[in-house]
This record gives C-alpha cells, structure tokens and sequence, in this order.
C-alpha cells in the first residue's frame, strides 16, 4: 500500500532550507536592483549618446533583469516541501529555471552576433555608421564595474547554497559585464580613432557575443544532464560506496542509482546483510546509514535502500546456512 511521508516542514532541516532560500532571494534582488538601475542608464545613454551598441548592452541588462525575476519565482517554487502529486519535492523547477537562463544567454548572444556582423557588412559597403557620444563609454564603464561586482557576490552565494540557478544568474552577470567591455572598447574606438574605425564597435559586439555564447553553454549543460537523469559525478560516486563500506553488516552494495533533483541529491542502493540478521537490526542498519547519507549530501537527500540476504552461486543464503 502506498503511503505518502511528507510533513517535512518540522524537520531539523527546515531552518537550514529557510537559510539557503534567504540567501538565494537577498543576492537576487540585489542583483535585480543593480539591473535595473543599469537598464535605465543604458537605454538613457544610447539614445542620448547616438550608440547602437549601447543600446544594444540596455537590452542585455534588461534580459538579465528579467532572469532575476525567472530565479526567484522558480527558487520560490523549488523550496516547497514535497506533496501528493510531487514525492519527490520540486527541485526540478529549479532545473528549468536555470534552463530558461542558459536558453535567454544563448538567444542574446545569437541576437548581438547578428547585429554585430549587419553592422559590419553595412560600413563595408561604404554606409556611414555614426560615432557614439562620450556619454555611451562612461555608462559602458560603470555597467563593467556593477556587473562584476555582482557576479563575484551572486557566484559565491550560489556555490556556497549549491543552486545551479543562482550559479547561472551569476554568469548573466557576467555576460552583462563582457558584454559592456566589448561596448566601451567599440565606443573608445570609435570616439578616439576617427570615422575610420567607427567599425570597432559592432566588431567587438561579435567577439563579446561569442563569450556570451559559451556562457549559456556552460550554463545549460548541467541543467540538461539532470533533466536527462544523468548519475552524480564520479567522486560523489566513490563517496557514497565509502560511506556504505564503513558500515561492517553490509556484505555487498549494488544497483546503485544516482540523480540530481534541483539542489537536492536522490540516492537508491541495494544492500545485502547476514540473513540471520533480524528485521529491527536489518532497519536499524539501514537508518544509520541514511542518517550519514544526508549529513554528508544534505538533510533533503532523498535516500532509498532495499535490503536483501547475502547470496552464494546466485542463490540467497537462508539464516540457517548462512557462515556468517
């Protein structure tokens, strides 16, 4: 018969959740204040300042913006306890956050390549591309400084709760940040060199698109390995079989199966102990070993064991004939 066990909220845990959901939503909306002063000095700067590639740096900070908002509603939403229709809580909303931020990076990277390279095929066909205003390089400096700045305080919250979302918002940060060196080296270009080199700016935009590019990769992958149910890296691996082989009642681990679920970990095993072992000390067992499971890999690791008799030439040993 199934039974549902999920009154997970008086657990000794839930004040470390609280912890880790507090931390994810302060560096977030730190974040969000941060962009939307950025997108208002952008968009204020590149018409002001006659500069596409500002204009262009405003859109970016602006999709930045809007992934803040994707993070914490979709945190939001992982943080719930597990219920009726999800027995395995909803860390996977996280996953697709952080899909919907490595997707956003990757179609703002594709958008400012083509615009790039449309800029550039325009000045080789002899058209007059405009030189931008000073104004439009010292916003592209000030957008360098923020965003590295909260890149470095976004990626060391999002390491330190392990949020593959909060670790992906951290690199839009960043991208922002690049995205505004190849803005200013275009401007500077662009103001300094004379109509010639009016060219550096789209040019750079390209080059900076590309950083952009590899960023929403980095950022996808981990994300579409849990969604595809890939296996917890191999040192994780190697530490759950140490963890079980401490334990000197336990013969035997195998069908281990492994898996992310958002910021939380899922471990199954199979186990094989004396058969005369009795149920109680077969539970109590099992329970220890769940207990240092959960101390190492979290207090929501989900963890299942099946436990069986030892077995010799394929066939289980009954207590009787067990040597052991």
């Amino acid at each position: 018969m199934h039974q549902h066990h999920h009154a997970h909220t008086g657990l000794p845990w839930s004040g470390k959740e609280d912890t880790r959901k507090a931390s994810i939503f302060r560096v977030t909306i730190f974040g969000g204040l941060i962009n939307t002063l950025l997108v208002v000095l952008k968009f204020l700067a590149g018409i002001f300042g006659h500069s596409a590639a500002m204009l262009a740096d405003a859109v970016h900070s602006l999709s930045d913006f809007l992934t803040d908002i994707i993070v914490l509603l979709f945190v939001r939403l992982s943080d719930r306890p597990a219920d009726d229709d999800h027995d395995y809580g909803h860390g996977k909303y996280e996953t697709l956050a952080t899909i919907i931020v490595g997707l956003s990076l990757l179609v703002i990277g594709a958008v400012l390549a083509a615009g790039g390279v449309e800029d550039i095929v325009r000045f080789c066909r002899g058209e007059a591309l405009q030189a931008p205003e000073q104004i439009a390089l010292w916003a592209a400096l000030a957008s360098i400084v923020l965003k590295e700045l909260t890149y470095q305080i976004t990626v060391r919250v999002g390491r330190s709760v392990d949020s593959q979302a909060v670790v992906a918002n951290a690199w839009h940060h960043r991208s922002d940040a690049l995205s505004s060196v190849g803005t200013a080296l275009g401007i500077a270009g662009a103001i300094w060199l004379g109509p010639r080199f009016v060219v550096l700016d789209p040019l750079a935009a390209v080059v900076v698109s590309i950083f952009i590019i590899g960023a929403a990769v980095k950022v996808c992958k981990p994300a579409l390995d849990e969604l595809l149910e890939h296996s917890l890296p191999e040192p994780m691996i190697r530490e759950i079989e140490a963890i079980v082989a401490e334990d000197e009642a336990v013969s035997e681990l195998h069908h281990l199966r492994t898996r992310r679920i958002g910021g939380q970990v899922a471990i199954e095993m199979h186990l094989r102990m004396p058969g005369h072992c009795s149920l109680y000390e077969a539970h109590r067992h099992s329970m220890l070993l769940e207990q240092r499971l959960k101390e190492r890999f979290g207090d929501r690791t989900h963890v299942g064991i099946h436990v069986e008799p030892i077995k010799h030439d394929g066939e289980y040993l009954a207590p009787e004939t067990d040597p052991s």
